[in-house]
């Protein structure tokens, strides 16, 4: 009784905050993100073990500035759900800036009439892309379950909004193939850590990282290319970058191993260009190999 109470105010409160300009919201999600740092939490150990074991090459104080503003990030980015998930269309569309390498004036994601994934990382913008793609065509959405029931069913509908179908990811691989049957764009996320069931370790950071091999099975399986995806965080407050880039050449490669270490690889450049915005309160290696001890 008391989780729902919570619940239904935390999200009363994403409701009235998206009535306010987008300015004042990204501002207080941002201070909230700025005072919660200083007090002490498992996330921001996180924070600070992930970016020491990335860039052991940085000094302690420069890891500990860019551990600050990833943390306001992604603070902010929990606060940004409201005008995401509760604002109006225009006010959301009107935030989100557009470079794309592909023709989105045709079906969304489907050159040369095949099915497509549309790829993404965990930067803390991905909600405000994933949205904005999901208006254009037929789509679907992979997504993992929240612990609390009552935010989840919030999330599937906010997520949905546009239209998009929302899938579990426990239902995923017969659901995706179902979905490229109908002509559906997927859209999913790969590199988060969801044990060694359907993972391999390959290097990330030349790190042993665990790291899904669905993005290529389900490519091989539905015949389907992958466009990949970043989204910015915009500077003084004024919104989102959607990047959309041209599909990858000769992916699948019939390699798990190598389509695993491609995706990382990938992943590994757009963080070194705004290491402060992924999602870095994620223990991206808590699997480890056999034998070696947790790094948390």
């Amino acid at each position: 009784m008391l989780s729902r109470l919570i619940s239904q105010l935390g999200l009363l409160l994403l409701r009235v905050l998206a009535l306010l300009p987008y300015g004042a919201i990204a501002r207080f999600g941002d201070a909230l993100g700025y005072l919660l740092f200083f007090i002490p939490s498992s996330r921001k150990q996180v924070v600070l073990i992930n970016l020491k074991l990335c860039f052991p090459e940085w000094s302690d104080s420069r890891r500990y500035q860019v551990a600050h503003r990833a943390f306001r990030h992604a603070l902010r980015s929990y606060i940004e759900r409201s005008v995401q998930w509760f604002g109006s269309s225009e006010k959301l569309l009107s935030l989100i800036e557009v470079e794309s390498e592909i023709d989105l004036s045709t079906t969304p994601g489907l050159p040369g009439g095949q099915p497509a994934i549309f790829l993404g990382y965990h930067f803390v913008g991905i909600e405000a892309g994933s949205l904005w793609y999901s208006r254009l065509g037929p789509s679907a959405s992979l997504y993992t379950p929240m612990s609390n029931p009552y935010v989840d069913q919030a999330a599937k509908v906010a997520r949905a909004r546009f239209g998009a179908e929302m899938v579990s990811r426990a239902d995923s691989a017969r659901a995706v193939l179902r979905m490229f049957r109908e002509n559906k764009t997927v859209m999913l996320a790969a590199d988060m850590d969801y044990g060694v069931r359907n993972s391999v370790f390959v290097p990330f950071f030349g790190i042993p990282t665990c790291t899904l091999n669905a993005v290529s099975r389900l490519a091989h399986t539905g015949h389907a290319v992958v466009i990949p995806f970043v989204v910015e965080v915009l500077p003084h407050y004024r919104g989102y970058r959607l990047k959309i880039f041209k599909p990858w050449q000769d992916y699948p490669s019939g390699d798990d191993m190598a389509d695993a270490r491609r995706m990382n690889a990938v992943l590994e450049e757009h963080i070194r260009q705004m290491p402060e915005q992924y999602y870095w309160v994620h223990r991206r290696f808590k699997t480890r190999p056999e034998g070696e001890k947790s790094v948390y």
